[in-house]
């Protein structure tokens, strides 16, 4: 039971594969309504950084900016970035995420991340002066090399023309000159919103970890590795060991060894741009969740941020998933109260997949039954 007092937060990642965070907080919404009609509600899709970050930030008030910019392998898209004020959200997955491949199609090797250095431009021509970097999904594996010869920098092989695109070319890096970066980028402050910890190189790197994801088989991730060894003895080894460098690629080493970025956890760090920090204590009960409740979530992803926050503030919290992988004793360390996954409605995972609106909203009605109809 909750206080009747105050407001449900209905505060959720996407389920991914299925349902954009927007969509989540929507049929959760519809669910409960169709209990309790009267429910006063705050409706706030989230992200930690991934997929979904930029139009988190445009629900919670920012404006959406589509520009122009380069996919994964350089194909011309239109993607968007989020714009309050002199703070800019930038998602890398906008431009540069597995998704953004044409037709799906991985390159490994030549996947790059210029388009996430065409988006960083064009938020500091809109006059950004703090950008938040989100990081996740990537195509590539470059080592955030694409990014910065989009802000400027001048990247040559060891012939002196300038290098190819891709994590692959970066075992031919002749010479790097970040001289030539673009001025406005000193005035300018990065905030990295990451939830991997893991160093550029090395069994727990960059191209170990997350080049299979990519589509990079053994042969291709020692290709990897090589290059962004080389990439890091040129640019900044001492930057390589950061938790968090192997992030998207690589692209978290390029951020803090050259942008100077600060890292903070995605849901940290988003949670405040999105108003999550203020919105919790006034609630009387938080409903948050994601696709898969599971060992990544404890890690750092949205809904253990989320409740978090609600056991901080005393309010009780429980999420809505597509499956729940956790076992009650870790659920209760993570400050679930209680947890609503379809897979109790229907144990067809496909179907999880393909009706998961009107499951979640069957969810919903289930959840607001038990927390909000006893104490109406």
């Amino acid at each position: 039971m909750t206080d009747p007092a105050g407001y449900v937060l209905v505060a959720a990642d996407k389920f991914k594969g299925s349902l954009t965070a927007t969509e989540v907080v929507g049929a959760v919404a519809a669910g409960i309504r169709s209990v309790t009609p009267g429910a006063d509600f705050r409706l706030l899709p989230v992200a930690d950084g991934g997929e979904g970050t930029v139009a988190a930030a445009v629900a919670a008030g920012f404006a959406r900016v589509d520009v122009p910019a380069r996919g994964p392998t350089g194909r011309p898209l239109t993607a968007s970035f989020a714009l309050r004020g002199e703070t800019a959200v930038v998602e890398l997955a906008e431009a540069s995420g597995l998704h953004r491949l044409p037709d799906g199609v991985p390159a490994p090797l030549a996947a790059d991340t210029a388009g996430t250095g065409d988006l960083i431009a064009a938020a500091m021509r809109a006059g950004a002066r703090r950008v938040v970097l989100g990081v996740g999904g990537s195509a590539s594996t470059d080592g955030g090399a694409g990014m910065l010869g989009a802000l400027g920098a001048r990247l040559r092989d060891r012939h002196g023309a300038p290098l190819a695109p891709g994590g692959a070319a970066l075992r031919d890096l002749g010479s790097v000159d970040l001289s030539t970066l673009d001025p406005a980028l000193a005035g300018v402050t990065f905030e990295l919103a990451c939830d991997v910890d893991n160093p550029l190189l090395g069994p727990q790197g960059a191209a170990a970890v997350y080049g299979p994801q990519k589509g990079a088989r053994p042969a291709a991730v020692r290709i990897l590795e090589e290059g962004l060894a080389r990439w890091a003895s040129m640019v900044g080894p001492s930057f390589a060991a950061l938790p968090g460098a192997g992030a998207a690629g690589g692209t978290g080493f390029a951020a803090l060894a050259v942008l100077g970025a600060t890292m903070r956890p995605g849901i940290a760090l988003l949670g405040s741009l999105l108003g999550l920090d203020e919105a919790v204590p006034g609630a009387r009960l938080v409903i948050t969740g994601e696709g898969s409740l599971d060992e990544q979530t404890l890690r750092g992803k949205a809904p253990a941020g989320i409740a978090a926050l609600a056991r901080a503030a005393s309010v009780p919290v429980v999420a809505v998933a597509g499956r729940c992988l956790l076992d009650p004793a870790q659920l209760r360390s993570a400050g679930f109260d209680a947890v609503y996954p379809l897979t109790e409605l229907e144990p067809d995972p496909a179907r999880c997949i393909t009706e998961a609106s009107a499951l979640l909203t069957r969810v919903a009605a289930r959840l607001a039954e038990e927390w909000l109809v006893a104490v109406a």
